[in-house]
């Protein structure tokens, strides 16, 4: 795997040629010289309880995007009640142009809910793999259950991933993805324990193409989209490391033109209900019922917030600051969720009829700050999570408590570490009759991306108190089963990211009953 996967970085160098100006032509081509066009799977999600986005991209050679003609294509489509497609209940054509690299995004609709389907493209004499999608229950529906994977974080030089392989093996109803899908730079090549350099970072919508075909090849990584609908937002490293809004790192003055390339090359390749009139802003945050069950508000804590707080003079981006020298971080005008978003995630919380609400966003929410804390004004914290956005969080925290949801739970990733938190109404204070929980947070590792040795990630346990457990020396993903009386979260990690066949075991596993916010250990 290891070997396959350099020959597949040094040829993946290639692509970068690859021009957008490619104009569709009206033609139906349907094959290239026997080339196989489904070299990167198909995919479904965005799931409701009549309809899902079906998703492939035609690339008959993921190394070489100029292998398949800039024409368009007329790609098949079929939806069956069985996997045998002897019982079609939709199907029809879709037009793959040059440039939308090729990509379909067809949005099925007229199925019935609750219910799994099977669907599959076809080119010619192409056929597509087979995949296994669902529809959401209705609207008044009580389900049983509703199993859902989260990962995050799946840097492609950093390991296999035998994180997919285990998440199709569970078979959930859904998988949500929550950032990190591809990074946008690599090779990451060590030079020697405290160096490293980075090579062929992404800056064209040729680049991000050509990364988001690399990781695509994987086969663990089709076979978990092939298991089951997924709902997806991005982190920063779909663009770049520790952007905010309309900055960089780099501050360069052209940012924006590198972010629509990137966020382009999102679409094309993620199963999104979304309608793109252009790509300089693209609107992630979306909402998805699972019957009265469940209510999951997805997030994007990237396109609207404010510039990092107390950067070092000539860059932008994250660092890591203490409170008292920092009095940006009190600014009450700084937002993480941006003004539109924070009304919508208010109303949607407000109106929610599930049983469980979700939070499903970036990254940890608990404060965790680097060093100890004797008083309010102490602590250091790194400016690219939500503690760099406190007053943000406040408004959030707030919002949540006047809204009244029901079993509040907050998914996260980004940190490439397990964490299981508590999170108080006034997260710098320990929790109290005045200072409640107000809601239990699951943050899971990465599929791949390394991160802090294990000691200090339990330093950062015993020094802040909504945080419960932390772990940071594996890689893996959570697997929540929801029911109406309680969730069950498990942290499930793989014995070596390393190994394609690693198996994997649970690290720990915490339950939160309805009506009473908090973690048991389970």
């Amino acid at each position: 795997m290891d070997q396959q996967r350099r020959a597949l970085l040094l040829a993946a160098g290639r692509l970068s040629a690859l021009a957008l100006a490619a104009v569709p032509v009206p033609t139906s081509a349907s094959s290239n010289s026997g080339a196989y066009p489904f070299s990167l799977g198909v995919a479904s999600g965005s799931p409701l309880p009549d309809a899902v986005i079906l998703w492939t991209r035609i690339l008959h050679d993921p190394l070489n995007a100029a292998a398949t003609p800039p024409v368009a294509f007329s790609v098949r489509w079929e939806v069956s009640e069985d996997e045998r497609f002897s019982r079609i209940v939709a199907k029809g054509t879709a037009s793959a142009v040059p440039g939308l690299a090729h990509s379909v995004h067809v949005d099925v609709t007229g199925l019935a809910p609750a219910r799994w389907y099977w669907h599959r493209f076809m080119l010619g004499e192409a056929v597509s793999p087979v995949g296994r999608t669902r529809t959401a229950p209705a609207a008044g529906a009580m389900p049983d259950q509703l199993k859902l994977a989260v990962a995050s974080c799946q840097h492609w030089e950093f390991g296999s991933y035998a994180a997919h392989r285990h998440i199709a093996a569970a078979a959930p109803d859904l998988v949500a993805f929550l950032g990190d899908y591809i990074y946008e730079w690599g090779p990451y090549q060590l030079k020697h324990p405290q160096s490293a350099l980075r090579t062929a970072e992404s800056f064209t919508l040729a680049d991000y193409r050509a990364r988001y075909a690399q990781y695509k090849t994987d086969r663990d990584l089709q076979a978990a989209h092939l298991a089951a609908p997924w709902i997806v937002t991005w982190d920063d490293h779909e663009v770049a490391n520790d952007y905010g809004s309309d900055r960089d790192e780099r501050l360069a003055p052209d940012f924006l033109n590198r972010r629509a390339a990137a966020y382009q090359a999102f679409y094309e390749h993620m199963p999104l209900r979304v309608a793109p009139a252009g790509f300089a802003h693209l609107r992630m945050y979306q909402r998805y019922d699972w019957g009265r069950l469940a209510r999951i508000h997805v997030l994007d804590d990237r396109q609207y917030r404010a510039h990092h707080a107390c950067t070092p003079a000539g860059r932008g981006g994250s660092s890591s600051v203490l409170r008292r020298d920092c009095p940006a971080l009190a600014d009450p005008a700084r937002t993480m969720l941006g003004a539109a978003q924070q009304d919508w995630l208010e109303q949607g919380l407000k109106s929610s009829p599930a049983r469980w609400n979700i939070l499903a966003q970036q990254t940890l929410m608990a404060q965790n700050s680097q060093v100890p804390i004797v008083k309010e004004s102490d602590g250091r914290f790194w400016t690219d999570g939500w503690d760099g956005y406190p007053m943000a969080r406040q408004r959030l925290f707030d919002a949540l408590h006047a809204s009244g949801a029901r079993n509040p739970l907050v998914l996260g990733g980004d940190v490439h570490s397990f964490f299981a938190a508590e999170l108080n109404r006034n997260p710098a204070r320990p929790r109290s009759a005045a200072n409640p929980v107000i809601a239990t947070e699951f943050v899971g590792t990465s599929v791949t991306s390394p991160s802090r040795p294990q000691a200090r990630t339990e330093q950062f346990v015993s020094m802040n108190h909504a945080i419960k457990y932390g772990r940071s020396d594996k890689r893996g993903f959570m697997l929540l089963n929801i029911t109406p009386s309680d969730t069950t979260t498990l942290f499930l990690a793989l014995d070596d990211v390393h190994d394609p066949a690693s198996p994997i075991g649970t690290a720990a596993s915490f339950l939160v009953r309805d009506g009473h916010p908090g973690l048991v250990r389970a």
